[in-house]
């Protein structure tokens, strides 16, 4: 892989104009000095004309595509005038007729590529010459100190951010970004799709630089709606600048979408049907003049999910050990759908607007059937047998709607304001049928727990940023964050197979919780002439809480409903600067430190019991305190040949760090189980006392013989958790290594086919109480493009030699032990289709959006950068929100 500068006033100048312009470029390779223009067909001197035809194909020379648009000139060898020029097609072909005879030179350029010169080139009269494949090299240069990885790399290093190319993936294709994510360096994913980045799953995970509730509310669900073959890049931002929110302890994550600035008009249909699940994508684009228009739906269907779990718990109590022990084979299937309208408008030269509207849904349903329970109590002889049916929903409705202006006063002098709107409807019930014994085989009655939810948040930002003198950026800004987060839950019960009625021993709640959030920041960036760059900055925030249950908790007395938890305001100066060291040989070292902080989401606030499996059961902590974390990152780069390599060590350690912690609990009437079950393990969330990590991550890939990329790494880390309750129960301390690893290969072959392999790998994880099994995903797959390059069909295959997968997982205190193991038949195959139709023309680069960044909050199933003064800068901040 190498390095190419991409200027976009070069990349303007040759799509936009139907002449070849060609200015003289100070220190292009060669020392060559092209005439100042040239228009196709015609010649600058008095060279007579002929019939002789040239004709040739400009390719690229690593990846062997066509490089649409290449410059062509002719030149004489003697007077090193120019006799004729033109422009390639689409497909890399370039014609030049009616040529004079004798000696001559072809100069061939295109923006990111080293100028290729045939030096002689002899033509006669009426004579034809077809040069064949004319390959192109990336270009390696300078311009400003501004350095992009090359037009073949997988991932690309950036001042502030990892970039991984996702457009390159073809086992993806037909699956979401949940099996994009698993090929990223620096991140982990687990089987449910959670992401953590470098063992912390702290991470905010943004859409083309904004928020979602739709991710606030579920990070594994929110990626099961995007199409892998839709996203074009993932930016891990391990360091994020006082420029976006302190929320996220471990970094940002920023899925880019493809997206088209082009002219014209396109509509691409992507399908594709495999033995677990089915999808259907259409994509539309519209652009004329100043305005676009972009319309894209996707929907996936999953099926025949299908796996199985066994747990066997112990329970210690002053009376001896209760033991459960519990089966159950799982059925799962889901409908998933994302559509969004998008606008923009360049107002002028210098000023733009742009507006969306996305909605997106996600209908998940999960059965347990024959949950199997066998609990033997102190005393007695024989276990007590129960059997129940368990059909779980998670129903879920996003809406997203931004409007964003942008005012450009000069090269880096930038205002810009954003405002947001964005809302999550949930609704997460369960119904259990309970069998009657001996057999099993009636319903003796029923359960079922009702949680509605919605949450609902407003964001207005401004940011400025102005350049002060050549090799310096300043940028301050304003955000405030207003944030609606409501939770409804009761329970039912029935007798028989007759309708619910309301369970009078478990009172109905609601849990009312808003929050306010008010931040500025400052960030200053120098940049030496030794190649040094430093940007250090500074947040402020501060967050007000208001929450309230509508009913007074089970055990309060009197007073009024609606009464406010007490939960104090507090603010929060989050400081942060990154240094980094350009050095020769395209190698770059960085430096980096900040202080994040993580909000509690509303996944670890809700108070909602969950007694779906009544031995095991969840609950949230509306009380919980925002956690604070401290990161130090050194980490260097180099790029050695054809070879690609990224090593970095990290140390974080988070104080108030927001975990799960079990105890036990009574299980009576109050939540909805029988008597037969005396103690079930219960979970909640906790405020611990310290959560660190010390480790490493190494990243490489490398490009053999022009056509095969292979590459991978490994990340690796210490981690030690301590709580500080000083109750026995609570009181524990836990600590190991823990290591992901990940590999790829991809070869491009003859005839439009391609083919590539993935395998990924995670150790098991480190918990304050026991660990998380680990577990491996592997994948294959094919691509043909058809003839006209408007479409493609493949095949990908992924874990097809595991029968079931399984995951061990234990936990463990002093009043209860805990060992379950997880059964997944997940052998997936699938076909894949997709057409274009419609054709866009080249239009000048848009200039770079501004969006809101919400990242301040704690992600349940666990969550931006910094830029040179010669780069625009991101836009918008980023905070997270209570899921």
């Amino acid at each position: 892989m190498k390095k190419t500068v991409l200027s976009l006033c070069i990349c303007s100048a040759l799509l936009t104009t139907p002449k070849l312009i060609w200015a003289q470029f100070p220190g292009m390779p060669g020392g060559a000095q092209q005439p100042a223009a040239a228009i196709p067909g015609t010649s600058t001197d008095n060279t007579p004309r002929g019939n002789a035809k040239l004709t040739g194909i400009v390719t690229d020379s690593t990846t062997g595509k066509p490089v649409e648009f290449a410059s062509i000139a002719l030149i004489n060898a003697q007077t090193k005038k120019p006799i004729d020029g033109t422009v390639a097609d689409e497909k890399g072909k370039f014609t030049l007729n009616k040529l004079p005879q004798g000696d001559f030179q072809l100069l061939i350029s295109f923006v990111g590529y080293r100028n290729k010169t045939i030096s002689s080139v002899k033509l006669d009269r009426k004579g034809d010459i077809n040069l064949g494949a004319i390959k192109l090299g990336a270009d390696v240069r300078t311009l400003k100190e501004v350095e992009v990885v090359g037009q073949a790399s997988l991932v690309e290093e950036k001042v502030d951010r990892l970039v991984y190319n996702a457009d390159k993936d073809l086992t993806a294709k037909g699956g979401d970004a949940t099996d994009v994510m698993r090929k990223v360096p620096l991140l982990s994913v687990d089987l449910d799709g959670n992401v953590s980045l470098r063992g912390s799953s702290n991470v905010r995970v943004l859409i083309n630089n904004k928020p979602s509730t739709i991710v606030a509310s579920s990070v594994a669900d929110a990626l099961k709606q995007i199409p892998a073959d839709m996203i074009k890049t993932v930016e891990v931002i391990t360091s994020p600048s006082a420029k976006y929110d302190a929320e996220g302890s471990a970094g940002i994550i920023n899925i880019i979408t493809k997206k088209t600035t082009l002219q014209g008009f396109t509509l691409n249909v992507d399908s594709g049907v495999g033995n677990r699940g089915t999808n259907l994508g259409l994509n539309g684009n519209l652009r004329t003049g100043k305005m676009g228009f972009s319309l894209g739906g996707f929907g996936r269907a999953n099926y025949n999910v299908v796996g199985r779990f066994a747990n066997t718990q112990q329970t210690f109590g002053s009376k001896g050990i209760t033991t459960t022990e519990q089966t159950a084979n799982t059925r799962n299937r889901g409908l998933f759908g994302q559509y969004t309208l998008g606008w923009d408008y360049d107002i002028s030269k210098t000023s733009s607007i742009t507006a969306s509207l996305r909605y997106g849904a996600r209908n998940n349903y999960q059965n347990q059937d024959n949950f199997l329970t066998r609990t033997l109590s102190p005393g007695s002889l024989f276990p007590i047998v129960s059997d129940r049916n368990v059909l779980t929903k998670d129903l879920s409705g996003t809406v997203d709607a931004n409007v964003d202006y942008t005012r450009t006063f000069k090269p880096q002098q930038e205002l810009s304001v954003s405002a947001q709107f964005s809302r999550n409807n949930r609704n997460n019930d369960f119904t259990a049928d309970i069998m009657s014994a001996p057999n099993f085989t009636d319903v003796l009655s029923r359960q079922q727990n009702l949680n509605n939810s919605f949450n609902q948040e407003s964001t207005i930002q401004g940011d400025y940023q102005t350049p002060i003198g050549k090799n310096q950026l300043l940028e301050f800004g304003g955000k405030g964050i207003f944030r609606q987060v409501e939770s409804a839950f009761s329970y039912n019960y029935a007798v028989g197979s007759g309708g619910f009625v309301t369970d009078p021993s478990r009172a109905a709640n609601t849990l009312n919780y808003d929050q306010s959030i008010g931040a500025g920041y400052v960030s200053y960036t120098l940049t030496t002439k030794k190649k040094y760059t430093f940007k250090a900055g500074t947040r402020y925030e501060h967050t007000t809480i208001n929450a309230n249950f509508s009913q007074n908790q089970p055990g309060e007395q009197g007073g009024a409903a609606g009464k406010d938890l007490g939960i104090p305001s507090y603010s929060n100066l989050v400081p942060s600067i990154n240094i980094s060291k350009s050095l020769k040989g395209g190698k770059t070292v960085k430096l980096a430190y900040n202080r994040r902080l993580q909000r509690p989401g509303i996944q670890f606030l809700n108070p909602n019991v969950n007694t779906s499996n009544p031995t095991s059961i969840t609950r949230g902590n509306p009380l919980l305190s925002p956690e604070l974390t401290d990161n130090l990152e050194l980490s260097t780069s180099a790029y050695i040949k054809s070879v690609y390599l990224n090593v970095s060590l990290f140390a974080r350690q988070t104080n108030n760090s927001i975990t799960s912690v079990r105890d036990t609990i009574r299980a009576d009437a109050s939540l909805g189980t029988t008597s037969t079950l005396a103690q079930a393990i219960q979970t909640s969330y906790f405020n611990i006392g310290r959560e660190a990590a010390y480790g490493t991550n190494v990243f490489g890939n490398a490009t053999l013989f022009s056509k095969w990329q292979i590459g991978g790494g490994f990340d690796l880390y210490y981690a030690n958790l301590t709580n500080n309750n000083a109750g026995s129960v609570y009181n524990a301390t836990n600590s190991g290594w823990v290591t992901t690893g990940r590999f790829f290969t991809s070869l491009t072959l003859k005839n439009g086919w391609g083919m590539q392999g993935f395998g990924f790998i995670r150790g098991r994880q480190v918990q304050l109480q026991g660990y998380q099994g680990g577990f491996a995903f592997y994948s294959i797959g094919f691509k043909k493009d058809l003839k006209d390059k408007r479409g493609s069909f493949g095949v990908a295959a992924e874990n097809f030699l595991n029968h079931p997968f399984t995951v061990n997982s234990e936990s463990s205190s002093p009043i209860f032990a805990q060992t379950s193991t997880t059964s997944l038949y997940n052998a997936g195959v699938r076909v894949n289709f997709s057409y274009k139709i419609g054709k866009l023309s080249f239009d000048s680069p848009q200039r770079q959006k501004k969006s809101i960044n919400n990242d301040d909050i704690k992600s349940g199933e666990g969550g931006g950068g910094e830029q040179q003064p010669q780069a625009a800068p991101a836009g918008g901040g980023g905070a997270r929100r209570p899921r």
